[in-house]
């Protein structure tokens, strides 16, 4: 049986909006500034109608058409596009805490693997868990994100590796943008690990490819990815999934260059891949081809932070080309079990040097990027009316504060 739970105080209270709305009393962090700033309107307004945004600008320019609207005062506070988790493994089973304290207790990762840890030991939990037991555990971790202001999240799957583990995790997705006020982005990561028992080659062909298209089939993949790094799978391999998902018409993404660098970020590129992400090693070359496909870069220093990783992404090289970068949470059970995009932000600013106009960018527009989705990421006319009301009067302090949550209200789809 399905769980439910109530949502968290400030997230959605379920109460419509009037067809046409007038929010007045605000600052808006537009994000759609040209020069990529905050694009940062002081007393502004900002109609609604319905689950889109019809105008924003200066209170004082509010057309006439939207004079005798009514209003709904919002006190001075700061309002943004609603945040976007675009990278996170948040169905999965069990946890890794116990791995968590191995470590720390002076075990090896050689140790830890032989005791059963490591990726093995969720796709193990995965596997076992029902479909209710992974949205069960999934669902909070949903609530956390909503509360902090998110209105979008990717999901990926990845903890199968076969074909009923990775369709039952798609399925739980999807579910999950049925029962709460969220969009959920499905991606397809049957190339993650290899599974114990069978070679790169023989897994591609034998499970990872047929599961691809079964999901597809179903309506379950948005996007497909791949995790090219020497403990998984080279470039030649994951060019193979990549051709198999531009014959289905789906977009890619890549886990690319966070522990080496093995050609991933390249790979990306000349695919017109939506991501890459992590890019912890990527070069400047990397960076002009990111830049020449349109590729956005995400960085994950939730991971980073995680595995005491010390090569930071080359933010330098993004920005001389012209890199966007988002900013996501990697939210999983063993390399990045973090629970906040807002952290996430911070993270990204105190390890990679992101300014905070950077970090709000990499969770709003560039996150949009991402995913491929046109119609959010900044509060400008005709896209959604997804915003994020925060007790708050500077952007900068979204990406400051560590460990705070000033989320007022969060408004979805014109539904606060």
């Amino acid at each position: 049986m399905y769980v439910h739970i109530n949502l968290m105080p400030g997230v959605m209270q379920g109460f419509p909006m009037t067809p046409s709305l007038v929010l007045t009393g605000l600052s808006a962090a537009t994000m759609a500034a040209p020069d990529g700033g905050y694009g940062l309107i002081a007393d502004a307004a900002i109609v609604l109608t319905g689950d889109r945004i019809a105008w924003v600008g200066p209170r004082a320019d509010l057309p006439t058409a939207h004079k005798n609207l009514e209003r709904r005062e919002l006190g001075g506070r700061l309002v943004t596009p609603a945040l976007i988790d675009c990278h996170t493994h948040i169905v999965h089973g069990g946890n890794r805490a116990r791995e968590f304290e191995m470590r720390l207790e002076g075990a090896s990762y050689e140790q830890i693997a032989r005791a059963g840890g490591g990726i093995v030991s969720t796709v193990a939990a995965t596997r076992s868990a029902t479909e209710d037991d992974l949205l069960g555990s999934a669902l909070p971790r949903v609530e956390a994100l909503i509360a902090q202001g998110v209105a979008v999240i990717e999901v990926k799957s990845g903890y199968g590796l076969d074909m009923d583990t990775e369709l039952k995790m798609l399925r739980v997705a999807r579910a999950l943008g049925r029962l709460r006020p969220v969009r959920v982005v499905t991606s397809f990561l049957g190339a993650h690990a290899i599974p114990a028992g069978t070679d790169a080659d023989s897994y591609i062909d034998g499970v990872c490819l047929p599961t691809l298209r079964a999901a597809h089939a179903e309506g379950l993949v948005d996007a497909v990815d791949g995790f090219c790094e020497g403990i998984a799978f080279h470039s030649a391999q994951i060019a193979r999934v990549f051709e198999a998902a531009r014959a289905l018409g789906l977009p890619v993404k890549l886990h690319a260059e966070q522990l080496s660098h093995g050609g991933g970020t390249a790979l990306a590129a000349r695919h017109g891949a939506l991501s890459a992400d992590h890019v912890e090693y990527a070069t400047d070359a990397d960076a002009r081809a990111l830049a020449m496909a349109g590729t956005v870069a995400v960085l994950l220093p939730g991971a980073f932070y995680t595995i005491h990783e010390t090569q930071a992404p080359p933010v330098q090289a993004f920005r001389a080309h012209g890199v966007p970068m988002a900013v996501a949470t990697d939210w999983n059970p063993g390399s990045s079990p973090l629970g906040s995009i807002l952290l996430a932000m911070n993270m990204a600013c105190t390890l990679f040097r992101l300014t905070p106009a950077e970090a709000l960018a990499g969770t709003t527009r560039h996150a949009a990027r991402a995913l491929g989705l046109a119609d959010c990421g900044k509060i400008a006319p005709g896209l959604r009316a997804d915003l994020a009301v925060w007790n708050v009067t500077d952007p900068a302090e979204l990406s400051y504060g560590i460990g705070i949550t000033p989320l007022h209200q969060r408004i979805f789809g014109g539904v606060a």
